[in-house]
């Protein structure tokens, strides 16, 4: 199964720089899609139906054109959860989980710490989705986390290791994003390649992206009991239709 993960950062924003013929080149079995900014009626589903996607899932903010997450199935999965049940995080539409017979996918789209007041929210995020997973994990044992997590883990994963006074590269972030692997997840692309300069996200700002300054906060966290099914995790760089890129990656069976 090929999985793909893609902030759009606007999913109408995307369309127009023609999003709908880069999902069909680049046929994922599931496409997690978060940053929808975007109501369903909002959108006309038939263009991802005849792009391949008959199963269109949307999660999205009860804040109209902000956050929202998505999932597109070329299959139909045997059960769809829209939300974590916690009230605190389900208002700003920032999971959505799709289970298969034997995988489940979630889309997360974790908040950004762009101020004092939303660094809190995103901290107390992170400390209340790290409960919900551990309890999730026993009744969902094969569980992709795919999405924005916006948080960079290691130096290798930002262009400028010396940012560590701002959000997505504090320590208190970098702490968790570790504890939440330490707690039986794999950083499939990190499995995988593990060669600087390689990013998922880039500022509009200073020619960020030409120069490749970028960020790796967006990853595909694959559970433990996935590594034996694992067959590769890339990221996409060359699809701008975001200040984001697509990452993804291959799960057996």
């Amino acid at each position: 199964m090929k999985i793909i993960s893609y902030n759009v950062n606007g999913i109408r924003a995307a369309i127009k720089k023609g999003f709908i013929a880069w999902l069909k080149a680049a046929n994922p079995d599931v496409i997690c899609i978060q940053e929808t900014k975007a109501q369903p009626e909002q959108l006309d589903g038939a263009l991802f139906e005849e792009a391949g996607y008959p199963y269109q899932y949307w999660f999205s903010a009860q804040k109209k054109g902000y956050s929202g997450v998505a999932i597109f199935s070329k299959t139909k999965p045997k059960r769809v959860v829209y939300g974590t049940g916690i009230e605190s995080m389900d208002f700003e539409g920032r999971n959505l989980r799709v289970d298969f017979e034997n995988l489940s996918i979630m889309s997360l789209y974790l908040p950004s710490g762009t101020n004092d007041a939303r660094l809190d929210f995103k901290l107390n995020y992170m400390a209340e989705f790290q409960e919900y997973i551990n309890a999730l994990k026993k009744e969902v044992p094969n569980l992709v986390v795919c999405g924005d997590y916006n948080i960079c883990h290691e130096e290798i994963d930002i262009h400028n290791p010396k940012m560590k006074g701002v959000s997505g590269f504090l320590p208190v972030e970098r702490a968790w994003i570790g504890s939440f692997i330490d707690s039986g997840f794999i950083d499939t692309f990190r499995y995988f390649v593990k060669e600087p300069d390689h990013y998922s996200w880039w500022s509009y700002r200073a020619n960020a992206r030409n120069n490749n300054k970028g960020w790796r906060i967006d990853y595909c966290m694959a559970t433990e009991t996935l590594k034996g099914r694992l067959q590769r995790a890339f990221i996409l760089p060359e699809a701008k239709h975001s200040d984001h890129c697509p990452i993804g990656v291959e799960v057996e069976g």
